[in-house]
């Protein structure tokens, strides 16, 4: 794989922009992963712990730790689905920014599968286990959004974005009321998946897996 560095580029925003030029245009045109548990006593987080500083870290580097995570995550996943209640309702919560999409490792649309992720979904998907997407990018741009996600081979069967009633809310109070919502609709959320601790805190998941952020370097 070739080597890209990693550059501070505003990744959200740029998509954001090309995004509102697509609709408005006209048709046609080596680190060891570690266990915590988290405030609730019965949810683990699985994170992994960057092996050099935030500057440092290119393309590879960052898909060597989102490996090692999920090198955690599929095993339990595949233990989870096979261990379902008789009628159980199973679904798997996602991050979307450097989580499932590449975002800040160059910029193109559509956006890239993170392939470890991606990796995990399929899995998931294919076994009747359904995927909801909750981010912090305003809804204006959600129907390209869940486009690119479609693109890449994610099913998407809820996906959540911020409306203007959320712009100026707390992001980890607004992500946890959204696993909330997909809770209210009979779902068991087995794992939520993300890059920052505001897409993991709050419960509403029997178990987190954290993504590298490089002390929130990486959006």
């Amino acid at each position: 794989m070739t080597t890209r560095p990693w550059t501070r580029r505003t990744g959200i925003a740029a998509f954001a922009l090309a995004a509102v030029v697509t609709m408005a245009g006209p048709a046609g045109a080596a680190t060891v992963p570690s266990t915590t548990m988290t405030a609730a006593a019965s949810t683990a987080t699985t994170t992994a712990a960057p092996a050099v500083t935030a500057a440092d870290v290119d393309y590879d580097t960052w898909q060597k730790d989102c490996q090692a995570v999920m090198d955690q995550a599929l095993p339990y996943v595949q233990q989870r689905i096979a261990n379902a209640a008789p009628g159980e309702k199973q679904a798997i919560v996602l991050d979307i920014d450097n989580t499932t999409l590449e975002t800040d490792f160059g910029f193109s649309y559509p956006q890239p599968a993170n392939k470890p992720v991606l990796e995990v979904a399929e899995y998931a998907q294919e076994h009747g286990v359904s995927l909801f997407f909750v981010t912090a990018r305003p809804g204006i741009i959600a129907s390209v959004t869940e486009y690119n996600l479609k693109h890449v081979g994610y099913e998407v069967s809820g996906l959540y974005a911020r409306g203007l009633g959320d712009l100026f809310r707390d992001v980890a109070e607004y992500k946890t009321a959204q696993r909330v919502d997909v809770e209210s609709q009979g779902y068991t959320i087995i794992a939520n998946i993300g890059n920052s601790a505001t897409d993991l805190s709050g419960g509403h998941a029997e178990k987190t897996f954290k993504l590298p952020d490089y002390d929130g370097q990486l959006s």
